[in-house]
């Protein structure tokens, strides 16, 4: 597929709307105008990075410009759409998108540039915040891939919760927490994701051997957190 094919479409779908239109004005794709207003449209065969710095230059000359991309025959949408359409709705960019189907061609506009007022994610920057506070010590690498195992502030809390219940013997959370266990120790040894604990009794927990073999596992990031740690009870 060939730019051009995306001009024509376009072209007609503009016109349609009331717009004239000219191609390939001073580096600008298709330029359309209707009462005073000046819109931009850049074309590209896929959505790119080049293609969103040509459509960010173009800012500097009207306030309404978009970027095309085509949707072949059998595709539902673009790769990455969401991403893409979030990425121009910051930039202030419109995105149009060109569906060719069996016996037509159909002009689709996503959005359009609007004046971009960010929200900040409140739950997601402060679950973020108690993540970083939870951990007693780093040993995560930044760009690590997702399957790599990683130590979150949740299993350094349960670490600690084992290593004191390995150390002292049958404990309940509250006394567990008194002597150095994180804010998560009543969820942790109730839920027991790691399958490190046993409830014996009401309120009182013990390490089982999933839980020994843990520490034996993790003996050197158990090293360093209750080196970090004004523990009690040590």
């Amino acid at each position: 597929m060939k730019e051009t094919e995306l001009s024509e479409p376009l072209s007609l779908w503009l016109t349609k709307q009331g717009y004239a239109v000219s191609c390939e004005v001073k580096n600008c794709d298709i330029v359309a105008r209707k009462e005073g207003e000046l819109l931009i449209i850049e074309l590209k065969t896929r959505f790119s990075l080049g293609l969103v710095h040509q459509a960010v230059n173009r800012k500097n000359l009207t306030e309404s410009v978009y970027v095309a991309v085509p949707v072949l025959q059998g595709k539902k949408t673009i790769p990455k759409f969401k991403e893409v359409k979030k990425l121009l709705y910051r930039l202030e960019v419109g995105l149009i998108l060109v569906r060719f189907l069996k016996t037509k061609t159909r002009v689709e506009i996503v959005s359009h540039p609007a004046k971009y007022n960010p929200r900040k994610a409140s739950k997601k920057r402060n679950a973020i915040i108690r993540e970083i506070d939870g951990r007693y010590s780093e040993f995560n690498k930044g760009g690590s891939a997702n399957k790599d195992p990683r130590v979150s502030a949740y299993k350094q809390q349960a670490l600690v919760c084992a290593w004191l219940l390995d150390k002292n013997g049958n404990l309940s959370p509250s006394t567990i927490r008194k002597s150095g266990g994180g804010i998560k120790t009543q969820q942790i040894l109730s839920g027991n994701i790691y399958g490190w604990f046993d409830k014996i009794s009401r309120g009182l927990y013990t390490l089982n051997p999933a839980g020994k073999k843990a520490l034996n596992i993790y003996k050197e990031v158990l090293k360093e957190i209750i080196g970090k740690i004004d523990f009690r009870d040590k």
